[in-house]
């Protein structure tokens, strides 16, 4: 462990480094030695964890596995204990890849998907084509450290394809799949995997949301655009009612307030639950409720509902048909979204007294309702829709020509 410990302090003498006082060629080429280094750590790393998973190692601590030997004491997340774990086997499986990893030439993202080359199906199907594996290793390994992360994609998915030229038509739906994780904040984040065809279909819709979405003044990075995109793509959804039945009840986003936060204005966050069990603020809750559905429930001091009221539609259907027919799309200065995107907003909120009646209400995208509940306003004035930051000067889309 000597020789570990050394390179560990080393390691560790880098923070001391004044990195201001770097030229720009030291600072990329001190990124390309730790690029290296840290390939080198990983390849160690990935072979020291298979050697103790040989061993059965972790049965000295009490578990089972290398896998909940790494998420417990590493503290690693479950991709990541799987891609090092796999990393380990690739680099037995693979000798050529070894050598160019204990080199610190190749990625553990370019392991990964090296891993793809010696599956028992893709090994089987090697050995009935009688393919020189040394000769694709070694031809894979010099793409690895000499081309793009894409053009390796490219050179594994040719030689799996290569494999099995006259097999049947995959299933598309087979290789499809979506992992969405909710956080103990309420937050969410998720990764898919789709095929060809069904990526392209996901990316066309979400980018015909995002450009339709783009306004004037419209600071979003590309992620951005089409994470709101995506979620506009289930409120479209969700709004058409067409989605299946969940035991009975439409698919809704349901939320659980006390009545006496949602009339606060000067509640925090946290006032409110959904119904997956995110806290979420009154004042979000309010706009959700702008154009939804708001049902009395009276609960006891055991927590129990002890009455359930009729719910109550707060925008109904002939008054969203007579708001889209005035005011045709978003009505946020610069805001083109179609009406189809929009909610209805109360200008005066309807737990403030507001009337739920023409007047009183204008179309809103998600992103400019959002705006208008954290400051921004919007007044109907001589038949037209004005829009007025939070400082109250107005927002407008073309200055006045000076005479």
């Amino acid at each position: 462990m000597g020789e570990l410990e050394s390179a560990l302090d080393a390691l560790g003498a880098l923070a001391a480094d004044d990195l201001f006082e770097h030229s720009d060629a030291d600072l990329l080429d001190r990124t390309r030695a730790l690029l290296r280094a840290r390939n080198m750590l990983d390849a160690e790393l990935a072979r020291t964890v298979r050697r103790a998973e040989l061993a059965q190692a972790p049965e000295r601590d009490g578990l089972k596995n290398m896998k909940s030997w790494l998420r417990t004491h590493g503290r690693l997340a479950g991709s990541a204990v799987t891609a090092l774990v796999t990393a380990g086997r690739v680099q037995e499986a693979l000798p050529a890849v070894a050598a160019a990893c204990a080199a610190g030439q190749v990625t553990a993202d370019q392991v990964e998907l090296l891993a793809k080359t010696c599956t028992p199906q893709a090994l089987e199907q090697a050995a009935a084509a009688g393919v020189d594996l040394a000769a694709i290793e070694a031809a894979l390994v010099a793409v690895a450290v000499s081309a793009p992360h894409r053009d390796l994609q490219k050179a594994v998915a040719a030689y799996l394809a290569a494999l099995d030229p006259d097999g049947p038509e995959p299933d598309p739906t087979e290789g499809r799949s979506l992992k969405l994780v909710q956080h103990p904040d309420g937050s969410w984040t998720g990764r898919f995997d789709l095929d060809a065809v069904g990526g392209e279909k996901v990316a066309t819709a979400l980018e015909a949301i995002a450009a339709k979405g783009r306004c004037a003044g419209d600071t979003r990075t590309r992620d951005q655009r089409l994470g709101d995109a995506l979620v506009q793509l289930a409120d479209n959804a969700l709004a058409a009612g067409d989605l299946p039945v969940l035991r009975t009840v439409k698919p809704h986003v349901g939320v659980l307030i006390g009545v006496e936060d949602l009339v606060d204005p000067t509640e925090g966050p946290g006032a409110a639950t959904t119904s997956l069990g995110a806290a979420i603020s009154a004042a979000r809750v309010r706009m959700l409720a702008c154009d939804g559905s708001v049902t009395r429930i009276v609960i006891g001091p055991d927590s129990v509902p002890l009455d359930l009221g009729r719910t109550q539609r707060v925008v109904p259907p002939h008054l969203r048909r007579a708001v889209d027919a005035r005011d045709q799309c978003c009505v946020f200065t610069g805001c083109e979204a179609p009406a189809w995107w929009c909610d209805v907003h109360h200008v005066l909120h309807w737990v403030d007294g507001g009337e739920t009646c023409l007047e009183n209400s204008a179309l809103l995208c998600e992103r400019h309702h959002t705006k208008v509940h954290h400051g921004f306003t919007i007044e109907r004035d001589d038949g037209r829709w004005r829009t007025y930051r939070p400082d109250g000067t107005e927002i407008v889309l073309y200055e006045p020509l000076l005479t």
